[in-house]
């Protein structure tokens, strides 16, 4: 953990990451997904986190709240950096919700952290029929015990979705309750 809270700075000195705060109020999160904030969060701005947003609290290492926006059928939600041998995550607009959950068990486990679903329901997400889910996550590089919780719908074949975790004990409950209160602010334009 040591060193990945060392390696942040070295990042955002080297240019590899831009940090931009994100104010409260309405916010539109690519062309068709709107979300209102109670308060600031800092967006990093990551090549290889596209075609997510990236937003956090408390550092990347520490929380993660990556917000999905339109995602296409076909592409993928996370880049294989180039690597032919990596599997590639791509959405396809039929699948089912558990098949979306899947999707992004498999891009969370791509470096071999273990993910565990604990739930996964039927809710509105962005005024539309979506799904929540809960889920943990062992951080293969520390160890490190994560709590999650994403949210879900398709509009006109696109994806949305909005996924946070942080560690389990220390601060998942600080701010899951915001993260929840994003999630029922949330609209996807039609």
């Amino acid at each position: 953990m040591k060193r990945a809270l060392l390696a942040l700075p070295i990042l955002l000195l080297a240019g590899c990451a831009a940090v931009t705060k994100i104010a409260p109020g309405e916010t539109t999160v690519g062309e068709r997904l709107v979300v209102k904030l109670d308060g600031a969060w800092n967006q990093i701005n990551v090549q290889n986190m596209r075609p997510a947003q990236l937003w956090t609290m408390e550092g990347i290492y520490v929380d993660q709240f990556r917000l999905y926006s339109g995602i296409k059928d076909g592409q993928a939600i996370h880049p294989t950096g180039g690597n032919a041998s990596q599997k590639s995550f791509n959405f396809r607009s039929n699948m089912q919700p558990d098949e979306i959950a899947g999707l992004f068990e498999g891009m969370l486990t791509r470096d071999g952290s273990r993910f565990t679903l604990a739930r996964l329901e039927p809710v509105a997400f962005g005024g539309l029929p979506g799904f929540r889910l809960e889920y943990a996550l062992i951080r293969k590089a520390d160890n490190v015990q994560l709590s999650g919780v994403g949210y879900f719908a398709v509009s006109r074949g696109e994806l949305f979705a909005i996924l946070y975790m942080a560690p389990r004990l220390a601060f998942f409950q600080r701010h899951v309750g915001q993260v929840e209160q994003i999630a029922r602010s949330a609209q996807v334009k039609e």
